[in-house]
């Protein structure tokens, strides 16, 4: 059996997939702070599995990002090359928007005092000019101690072109600090850029002694339930981990729950020809999407956490499938600010208190109260009735909005879904249109408990004329977690001219890094005949600064130019005649897996179904008599017309007027917004 659980910031998600009989299970419950892991444990009870046939078992976890927004790790140190203490502070100089007052540099997660030089200097091309200076790291080891230090990150100076310094000097804190956790920036990444690479160590750092605990704990729980082997968490590259490398390295977790969906969304658009695709994952704290073009997700090594138009934010080096995240969940808070504005998030009711529906204390609204009030979610069949809601107490809470805008609960309620939408509008424009792409050309793939609820209005906004609502929509990104595959990224850097010489070199060092990548592979357990591997050149013109990532299955410099070109005019709008260089070598290996044939699960063929039920719906314009169906009785093919609800136990798909929809052959609800153009 097969097993994937996804924590969000509401509802604990699970899916197995019993592979015997091909039986495809989902189903949720409350999410538990602070012990989250106890969430997962209840959705196993809830669903009634024999834990001891579970073979293979897949994590999302929220517990890193957390951390780090919370600013709830570790007392944390760091050790650099003397003279370069401050590099956490300096940090860049850029801002996300040059003419905003309000702009502030936000404090280094490692404060002054515990930013320690040590005597050692490489040059760029990693030769060692100055010695590491033992006695400098015993006197540091001896002063972290008494300081009560719990981690520390180690990253010197040119480390990612030779880390002999950093790994020495990670042995001697080792060796006086044997319980102390310690990472070296070299092993979580070998790409240069001084300041990023170091603020990434320091946060590996900062989580690892929560994580580690976390993640010990969960597989100690699942042990003690009967799982004996294959535990895995899900990585923010779009692969796993073993929950050993996992404890060591959980920086790589940062967004391990939300990119689940994404790698499922490809599953689905492989099924059924959609290579390209627009995700858009709604859940109770956050609304999260990507962009799938051609077939291939997309992801980067330049992530933030916490920038804003105010922040710059916080640098992870790590490769992270390119996700753009907003304060828009089932759970956000409606306020209006100090100039009488409204708003949405980024505070949420999270799981306790809740939505005010829920009755447990909290009063302030949310969005999945004024999809309440709206009556577009029946408060009879939430979560198939496990689970009773209020809608007076969504009232309630949309009182206060409601009279200060002079306008009834209703339309307060709906300026609030608006409002949601038009995050969600401006998120989908970051991953697509300030990337180069019109989102015209895509399909719209929504998911989590709240996606489908929003997405045909999304898509219309958008001018997108397909939306696919998959099976399993409210635990997508669980199930896309059961399709994921171990997978390791292994980037170097070396600035090369773009020309034969150059490609030579290139040539030698994939060489190279497919060797390491394999060793580190066999060493984690997996079987080498499973291995695959994916090589990338990030390059760029003579001159420039930023570059562009290529993709480098065929080593022939014509065809390499010719793609840089493409993708530089596409991302920046111009290409140039100027020579290339070649900059940062990248190798993703794969360890295959037996996929989950999707196919299985055709939708029942039969007559065409009926309106479970009649009801008013508020949309735009006021109270609509609204068809509801449920989505088990729609057999394949059969076209129902906008306004309507589907229904099913987790979530709810509104389809607007002048819109159809029906089901697909694998079970998707496809709805046709009647706007687009011809794909």
């Amino acid at each position: 059996m097969k097993l994937a659980t996804d924590i969000g910031g509401t509802f604990t998600d699970l899916v197995y997939l019993d592979e015997a009989s091909g039986e495809l299970g989902t189903t949720k419950s409350s999410s538990t702070p602070p012990n989250f892991a106890q969430g997962i444990l209840d959705t196993i009870t809830k669903a009634n599995l024999d834990a001891k046939a579970v073979a293979h078992f897949v994590h999302g976890t929220t517990v890193v990002i957390n951390a780090l927004t919370e600013h709830k790790g570790a007392k944390t140190a760091l050790i650099t090359t003397k003279g370069f203490r401050d590099v956490l502070a300096i940090a860049r100089a850029n801002r996300p928007d040059i003419y905003n007052l309000r702009f502030k540099k936000q404090p280094a997660f490692v404060p002054r005092e515990y930013r320690y030089e040590v005597e050692e200097r490489l040059d760029y091309k990693g030769e060692v000019l100055t010695p590491l200076n033992e006695a400098d790291v015993a006197k540091i080891a001896a002063e972290l101690k008494a300081e009560g230090i719990e981690a520390v990150a180690v990253a010197f100076l040119h480390s990612y072109a030779n880390p002999v310094h950093e790994k020495y000097c990670a042995e001697l804190l080792k060796k006086h600090l044997p319980d102390m956790f310690v990472t070296s920036s070299s092993d979580i990444t070998k790409e240069w850029r001084e300041y990023e690479r170091s603020n990434t160590a320091v946060l590996n750092s900062y989580v690892q002694p929560v994580a580690s605990s976390y993640v010990q704990n969960l597989e100690n729980a699942l042990r003690d339930m009967g799982v004996k082997s294959g535990l895995h968490i899900m990585k923010s590259n779009g692969g796993t981990n073993t929950f050993e490398l996992s404890k060591q390295q959980p920086i790589h977790l940062v967004e391990s729950g939300p990119v689940g969906g994404v790698i499922g969304a490809k599953a689905i658009g492989d099924l059924i020809g959609e290579k390209n695709i627009i995700t858009m994952d709604v859940g109770g704290t956050t609304a999260k999407t990507s962009l799938i073009e051609d077939g291939v997700v997309k992801f980067t090594t330049n992530y933030y956490i916490e920038k804003d138009p105010f922040n710059p934010g916080y640098p992870i080096k790590v490769p992270v499938v390119d996700i753009v995240e907003i304060g828009a969940g089932g759970g956000s808070i409606a306020h209006i600010d100090d100039a009488g504005a409204l708003k949405i998030g980024p505070q949420s009711a999270g799981a306790v208190p809740g939505p005010a529906c829920y009755g447990q204390g909290g009063d302030k609204p949310t969005v999945t109260d004024a999809n309440l009030v709206l009556q577009r979610i029946n408060p009879d069949y939430f979560l198939g009735g496990q689970m009773q809601v209020d809608p007076e107490l969504s009232k309630k809470a949309y009182t206060p909005i409601a009279e200060s805008f002079d306008v009834s609960v209703e339309e307060a309620a709906l300026g609030v879904v608006r409002l949601a939408d038009a995050n969600m509008v401006n998120a989908i424009k970051l991953v697509s249109v300030r990337r180069g792409y019109d989102p015209r050309d895509f399909a719209l793939v929504a998911f989590g408990g709240g996606g489908a609820m929003h997405a045909a209005s999304l898509a219309k906004e958008l001018n997108i004329g397909k939306v696919i609502i998959p099976f399993a929509t409210g635990t997508f990104s669980a199930l896309g977690m059961l399709m994921t595959e171990p997978m390791q990224d292994f980037i170097r850097t070396k600035v090369l001219p773009g020309d034969e010489n150059g490609l030579a070199q290139v040539r030698d060092i994939l060489t190279e890094m497919n060797t390491e990548a394999a060793d580190f592979m066999r060493a984690a357990g997996y079987p080498e005949a499973k291995f695959s591997f994916k090589p990338y050149i990030d390059m760029r013109y003579v001159g420039q600064e930023h570059t562009v990532r290529v993709p480098a299955d065929e080593l022939n410099l014509a065809k390499l130019e010719s793609q840089f070109h493409d993708l530089h005019e596409q991302a920046y709008t111009f290409r140039l005649e100027s020579p290339v260089q070649f900059v940062n070598y990248l190798v993703t290996i794969t360890v295959s897996q037996d996929p989950v044939d999707l196919s299985r699960f055709k939708p029942k063929a039969g007559n065409n179904a009926k309106p479970k039920a009649q009801r008013q719906v508020y949309f735009e314009g006021g109270w609509q008599d609204t068809a509801i169906y449920e989505r088990s009785d729609l057999p394949l093919g059969q076209k129902i017309a906008g306004p309507c609800i589907i229904e099913e136990p987790q979530t709810i798909t509104v389809v607007h007027k002048g819109m159809q929809a029906w089901i697909d052959e694998i079970g998707n609800i496809v709805i046709d917004t009647g706007v687009g153009h011809e794909r």
